[in-house]
């Protein structure tokens, strides 16, 4: 069964995408530690990073590097936080968040934003890559 990301990638469920590749796509987590909680998946679906191989991992990387600089310029914030980290979808995720105090980087306190602050932040994010 194709987890929820391979049905975001497939345009099966509505998602607020950052920017994408051929191999890669990064795009806001609806249930975000903090305004700006990218998240950015291979669209081939894995379930473990330490599964990707050696070059694709490399590549997932240096994707999300270019995508946390980007959010850095986007979101005012201390530093952008990275992190592979969660059990719900068995699907690679780097989750990159904008960090302003450690709780915005330990899964336990979200924010509510609307969509339009969604949208916003996208093409906020957009602007800078």
């Amino acid at each position: 069964m194709a987890s929820i990301f391979t049905k975001i990638i497939n345009g099966e469920i509505p998602s607020y995408k950052i920017t994408e590749t051929e191999e890669f796509l990064a795009f806001l987590d609806i249930n975000p530690n903090s305004k700006g909680h990218t998240l950015c998946i291979p669209k081939n679906e894995v379930d473990k990073v330490f599964d990707l191989d050696e070059d694709a991992y490399s590549r997932l990387m240096a994707f999300s590097r270019r995508v946390g600089i980007a959010l850095g310029k986007a979101v005012p914030c201390k530093r952008v936080g990275l992190t592979v980290i969660g059990l719900e979808v068995p699907h690679v995720h780097v989750h990159l968040i904008p960090l302003n105090n450690m709780d915005d980087a330990r899964f336990i306190k979200k924010v509510t934003l609307s969509h339009e602050e969604f949208t916003e932040i996208a093409a906020s994010i957009k602007k800078e890559l």
